[in-house]
């Protein structure tokens, strides 16, 4: 699992730890393993020519020092002060003791056209804000150049905390970053400037708190999550899913909510809703009813809302049921707020950033460039677990408290319709089976983003595609063919 933690959290433990160890065993460690990570991404480093980009913090200090190792080793390495008179002394008398040498800012363009790496050690993860006027034209030319751009423990003009960009920032090859991940590093839009991403440990481990602030599920952990049939399973301890969903006009949600639920290992679907007929076409083994959700038969969870229209009487009649809920789509834009909050049971909501945003009463463009503030903010309001789907699918629990998972594997490739009806019965598959609103939205998502793998490797696909691609998924993260 890779964890996160907020700025104010980091400082902390670094204070604690640096008052047991000799000054500057921290900084020298975050070099040690940073000039590492240039040096194999540089291949060859004797010959090399590489640029520092110094601001006047300690990631100047660590990038002084990394600068150092490389120049010791052959490079040919420049730093180019942002504020001479307020760059790191001991790294800068190290560096210049090894051979490298000094420029300021307006030779800074030149130099970095014709280097091979350039690493970004401009703002620490303290900084607020897109870059100051005077690193901008440093980021355009790192830019345009060929160069590859090594950022030190964050991407310059990006939000450590929240994953915002508010301005020019700098972009990056490859991130290495001490001690933890940072939310910035795992959050879009930020994300996406901070490329590969290394963590190189410094000890700080022992000092952060057990809680962080964000959590990545990796394999090992959504394995553990997933239910496996035991000797005396039937259909109702594997987990028996309504699908409320589909209407005259989009009866192809209702198909592809039901096929999630199946391929996500329900042990039955009960379907109500006017897409009957289309969704025995294509799955028989569908238990149809014409009811409404009250007398449908026995359930462990709902999925409600995928193409439902203006069904709002549906919607209404799901949520005052005594098992989980997972609300999508237009379930989202007919539940009242009010009976979503006085639910017992555990409810999911499931918005993309434009819903969110109708939700929140804010653009789209605020969800997305704040989708953490964004995530949190609506379980808050609604007192509902709430998974925002998009570049970077966050889940947050009941009243927006505490840490919210992040997941590793969306991919682009899924935004295409009806994927969403797909993860809706997936993840309701899972809510059906025992899982809390929490993991039963991060492993869904989890598994839906690697059904990219195995649906039509190489070419695009579609929400068929990706419903099929379920089990592959799944067995994939098993490591087994059950």
């Amino acid at each position: 699992m890779r964890t996160a933690y907020d700025v104010e959290t980091v400082r902390a433990a670094e204070r604690r730890l640096m008052a047991r160890l000799p000054g500057g065993t921290l900084m020298q460690r975050a070099a040690a393993g940073l000039a590492t990570a240039c040096a194999q991404l540089l291949g060859r480093v004797y010959g090399s020519r590489v640029v520092l980009l110094v601001g006047s913090g300690d990631n100047g200090g660590d990038a002084l020092y990394a600068g150092a190792r490389l120049a010791r080793r052959g490079a040919g390495v420049t730093a180019v002060l942002l504020t001479p008179e307020r760059a790191h002394a001991g790294g800068l008398a190290a560096l210049r003791r090894a051979g490298g040498a000094v420029a300021d800012t307006a030779a800074g363009p030149a130099l970095i056209e014709r280097a091979d790496l350039v690493v970004d050690g401009i703002v620490g993860i303290g900084g607020t804000g897109g870059l100051r006027p005077r690193a901008v034209p440093l980021a355009e030319a790192a830019a345009r150049s060929r160069a590859a751009v090594v950022a030190v423990d964050l991407p310059s003009g990006v939000d450590a905390d929240t994953g915002e960009v508010r301005g020019a920032a700098l972009r990056a090859d490859l991130t290495v970053t001490f001690g933890t991940h940072k939310p910035g590093l795992l959050i879009d839009p930020a994300r996406e400037y901070a490329g590969t991403v290394r963590l190189v440990d410094i000890g700080l481990g022992p000092e952060l708190p057990a809680e962080p602030e964000l959590e990545a599920l990796q394999h090992a952990e959504v394995a553990a999550l997933l239910p496996v049939p035991a000797a005396e399973s039937d259909k109702y301890r594997r987990g028996v899913v309504g699908v409320a969903a589909g209407s005259a006009r989009y009866p192809g949600a209702a198909v592809l909510a039901v096929a999630g639920a199946l391929r996500g290992g329900a042990g039955a679907v009960r379907y109500v809703g006017p897409a009957g007929d289309a969704v025995i076409a294509r799955f028989p083994e569908t238990l149809v009813s014409d009811a409404g959700p009250k007398r449908a038969g026995r359930v462990q969870a709902w999925v409600v809302g995928p193409g439902a229209g203006d069904d709002a009487g549906t919607v209404a009649e799901v949520l005052v049921a005594d098992v989980p809920v997972l609300i999508d789509a237009d379930g989202l834009r007919l539940a009242d707020a009010g009976a979503v909050r006085a639910r017992t049971a555990p409810t999911l909501m499931t918005p993309h950033a434009g819903e969110a945003a109708a939700l929140l009463g804010v653009s789209r463009e605020e969800v997305e460039g704040a989708r953490l503030a964004a995530v949190r903010e609506l379980a808050a309001r609604y007192g509902a677990a709430v998974l925002l789907k998009g570049s970077t699918t966050l889940v947050a629990g009941a009243g927006g408290r505490g840490t919210v998972r992040v997941n590793p594997t969306g991919t682009p490739w899924l935004a295409t319709a009806g994927s969403g009806d797909v993860l809706s019965g997936l993840a309701g598959a899972l809510l059906a089976a025992g899982l809390s609103a929490v993991d039963a939205g991060s492993a869904g998502a989890y598994l839906h983003g690697l059904t990219r793998r195995f649906a039509a490797a190489g070419a695009p696909v579609g929400a068929r595609d990706v419903a099929e691609a379920v089990p592959r998924a799944w067995r994939d993260v098993r490591g087994d063919a059950g």
